[in-house]
């Protein structure tokens, strides 16, 4: 049966209990459901713990998909001795680590709203991130920085709303990634929406954000790079006091 990714509906669980489905070789191991994000999208994969019945924990390093999106494994950290199938968790993420990356995941998405270009690439990151468009306008980063704290400062609600395959394939405007289609298959795609009644943006994403604009915090963009004649990278950054 196909794991039940409960932070697909609650970006905010920390915990669940889960039971072991599926033990593989090289030690990752399944669950009927979990709270860890897995790597997709350009957004890293959780890290955490596993408690077994008996107190011991087993640290997971990441967690990641296998053989398609329905699939989550649970990676153990190097020198772990992973579970056994049908064995009770207790699973926990790292929560400060996370939250880090939905602000910072939060915070590409307010990008893209000041700069209304298409995206060829996105990696977020704990500390730093970046999002690299299809553009060869000259933009400057001060002034950037500037409308993206201003969407913060204003604390627009961030949310999730669902739509179905066939939605998407009759809107096919409302993806911004130029080269990576948001997946199908599963029954529904979530559309992270900005403001209210989505008054700011609207896209679909199967990352994690906070709750509204103002939990992203203090923000800038640190660089913007050319890479290429119609391509450049800006980089977002927490600011120090964050």
């Amino acid at each position: 049966m196909p794991v039940s990714a409960l932070y697909r509906d609650d970006f905010y669980l920390t915990r669940c209990d889960a039971v072991v489905t599926a033990v593989h070789e090289d030690g990752t191991f399944e669950t009927d459901r979990t709270c860890f994000y897995a790597t997709s999208g350009g957004q890293p994969g959780d890290t955490g713990t596993a408690t077994r019945s008996d107190g011991s924990t087993i640290a997971l390093a990441v967690t990641r998909h296998g053989d398609g999106k329905d699939v989550i494994l649970h990676v153990p950290a190097e020198g772990e001795t992973p579970p056994s199938p049908g064995e009770a968790l207790t699973l926990a993420i790292d929560w400060p680590r996370r939250l880090k990356l939905m602000r910072m995941h939060t915070a590409c998405h307010l990008l893209s709203v000041v700069c209304p270009y298409p995206i060829t690439g996105a990696s977020v990151g704990e500390d730093e991130s970046r999002v690299d468009f299809d553009m060869s306008e000259t933009i400057d980063k001060d002034a950037v920085t500037a409308e993206m704290m201003r969407l913060v400062s204003e604390d627009h609600p961030v949310y999730v709303q669902w739509i179905t395959d066939q939605e998407l394939a009759e809107n096919p405007g409302i993806v911004k990634s130029k080269n990576v289609r948001p997946p199908m298959g599963m029954g529904r795609i979530s559309l992270v929406a900005i403001g209210e009644n989505a008054s700011v943006d609207s896209q679909p994403c199967g990352g994690t954000h906070v709750r509204s604009t103002a939990e992203v915090g203090g923000i800038h963009i640190g660089k913007i790079e050319k890479k290429g004649r119609e391509n450049r990278r800006f980089r977002i950054r927490f600011d120090a006091n964050a």
